[in-house]
């Protein structure tokens, strides 16, 4: 079921093969399994995980260019939109960030036999090194956009939150009100001084109900 759900819902934007279907099917299961004792999401249907777990993940990966690329997810959780992204593009370099000790252990059962996934279990702020991409759906814009590991960020957001930010926008097919925001900033400068400076604020991992965490004043 899983399986020709994500097949059709995604066809119109992209192919998938048996062993890419293969692959993100056992994260499902395995999603499914760990969920049972781990908060990693509300959406246990596989209508709604297809839709607003995988296939808005894979949407990012069709979105990037074509080419070698090197990825960050911050704040990966259940694997959204790291893993999808590392089994759509196997020949990028994809590292997921997630500060929670256990969604980390998670991830890295998770990523076992995906060769281009690296899991680091700390807060993004203490991430050394540069990369690409820098790509978030479970955490406040605002806090994203404050790292400084990538210059280009993508952000799967509600249209709301979308609306005072300075970027490129463009609705996703699922959902209600989604959009992927994309903005391109000059080179990053990671020091490890400036970027104690950013705080990365969790939200809920689920994003039919999305609403992010304000920063108090």
């Amino acid at each position: 079921m899983f399986r020709d759900l994500l097949e059709r819902e995604f066809s119109p934007y992209g192919q998938l093969s048996a062993s890419q279907l293969d692959q993100l099917e056992s994260h499902y299961k395995l999603l499914l399994k760990w969920n049972e004792s781990l908060n990693l999401t509300r959406l246990v249907d596989a209508s709604a995980a297809v839709k607003f777990h995988y296939c808005e993940s894979l949407y990012v990966a069709r979105f990037l260019p074509d080419v070698p690329q090197r990825v960050v997810d911050v704040g990966s959780g259940g694997g959204f939109p790291g893993v999808p992204i590392a089994i759509f593009r196997p020949e990028w370099e994809i590292t997921l960030v997630e500060s929670h000790q256990r969604k980390a252990v998670f991830l890295r059962e998770a990523s076992r036999e995906l060769r281009n996934v690296r899991v680091v279990a700390s807060r993004a702020q203490e991430m050394q090194g540069t990369f690409d991409w820098l790509v978030s759906r479970a955490v406040a814009p605002a806090e994203v956009l404050s790292l400084e590991l990538a210059p280009d960020v993508v952000l799967l957001i509600g249209e709301q939150d979308a609306v005072h930010l300075a970027g490129e926008k463009d609705v996703v097919p699922w959902g209600r009100h989604r959009v992927l925001f994309h903005v391109k900033r000059s080179k990053p400068n990671v020091s490890r001084e400036t970027s104690q400076h950013a705080k990365i604020e969790r939200c809920g991992q689920d994003n039919r109900n999305y609403e992010p965490k304000r920063r108090r004043r």
